[in-house]
């Protein structure tokens, strides 16, 4: 049978780094998100008896099959639904892959409810949310609509996202800056793995459920002030965790830096605009909908800016009929 869905990225207002299990993929501390409208993931996959081996097609590239975290997420659709034909899997992203705009997230997401459904099974959001975490951690914010909430568990059936609201509960933007398409030198898998050697991680964890109550409070206000502030605050602080791990992360290029700063410049000038990045070199804008083309406008004079990704927050991920095969 052939399935297709479409996930959208998301961009975490406060951020998970580190794990207490790795193999679940168990953060060590809950996050809260929005689902982004403009960078998505689209995939096919069949799952018939004439095929040999996996296939997995990324962008027009083949993957290959050795040590493939596709192929290891195909297993566990494949166990659940106790069937053993193999698949091929078609993946189209609209946005940079491995810049640090979660693609891993999108791709996840996008491939665990497609995948359920070609492999007929009829999961709940909660069952996908599960499944997807264990393929990335990210991808299970990209199940569940608009703004969300990675629930802090201890066990795998305790660890996954509910939407706090709709997508058109609020209208905020995200812009996002590309600075560079390069893929980064440290995967965030590879670099959560060093979250325990920052000595500031024990502080982070200590304060992290009071940033989630905060957050949720200004959602629910629609403060944006406090909320941006907030949202710009722990992007700096994930950094700062990432700087003073062993060995150090440096995910941020001279471009990244030029963008954060002209945000703070602009704050003086009046426009209501906050940064925030993830786990790589390119910037998330977060401003109001009223004021999204001014930023837009000024972040394309920025001569490091390659190009601009207008987001709305998103429905999460939803099959659709037109296959890539």
């Amino acid at each position: 049978m052939k399935a297709t869905a479409v996930a959208p990225s998301n961009i975490a207002f406060i951020k998970y780094w580190g794990k207490k299990d790795e193999v679940l993929r168990l953060p060590e501390n809950g996050s809260i998100s929005m689902n982004l409208s403009n960078l998505l993931t689209t995939t096919t996959v069949e799952f018939n008896t004439s095929f040999k081996e996996d296939e997995i097609i990324i962008n027009n590239q083949k993957e290959p099959n050795d040590d493939s975290r596709a192929i290891k997420h195909l297993d566990r659709v494949r166990k659940i639904a106790k069937i053993k034909q193999k698949a091929k899997v078609v993946t189209q992203n609209n946005f940079p892959t491995g810049t640090g705009l979660s693609s891993s997230a999108s791709g996840f997401a996008a491939l665990t409810l497609t995948a359920a459904k070609a492999a007929g099974l009829n999961l709940s959001e909660k069952e996908l949310s599960i499944l997807a975490r264990q393929g990335s951690g990210s991808a299970c914010r990209s199940i569940p609509d608009g703004f969300v909430e990675w629930l802090d568990g201890d066990t795998s059936e305790r660890s996954y996202a509910i939407s706090l609201y709709k997508p058109d509960y609020w209208d905020i933007v995200d812009v996002v800056a590309v600075v560079s398409r390069n893929k980064k030198e440290v995967s965030t898998t590879e670099g959560q793995k060093l979250a325990k050697s920052s000595p500031f991680f024990p502080v982070r964890l200590k304060n992290i459920k009071e940033k989630i109550k905060l957050i949720k409070k200004y959602l629910a206000k629609k403060d944006f002030k406090n909320f941006g502030e907030l949202v710009e605050g722990e992007a700096l602080e994930l950094h700062s965790i990432m700087l003073t791990s062993t060995p150090s992360l440096i995910y941020l290029l001279p471009g990244s830096l030029h963008v954060m700063h002209m945000v703070k410049r602009w704050r003086q000038e009046g426009l209501p605009v906050y940064f925030t990045v993830n786990t790589g070199q390119d910037i998330h804008l977060i401003c109001q909908k009223k004021d999204a083309q001014e930023v837009v406008k000024r972040a394309e004079t920025i001569s490091e800016v390659q190009k601009t990704i207008i987001n709305l927050p998103s429905q999460g991920a939803y099959l659709t009929e037109k296959h890539l095969f």
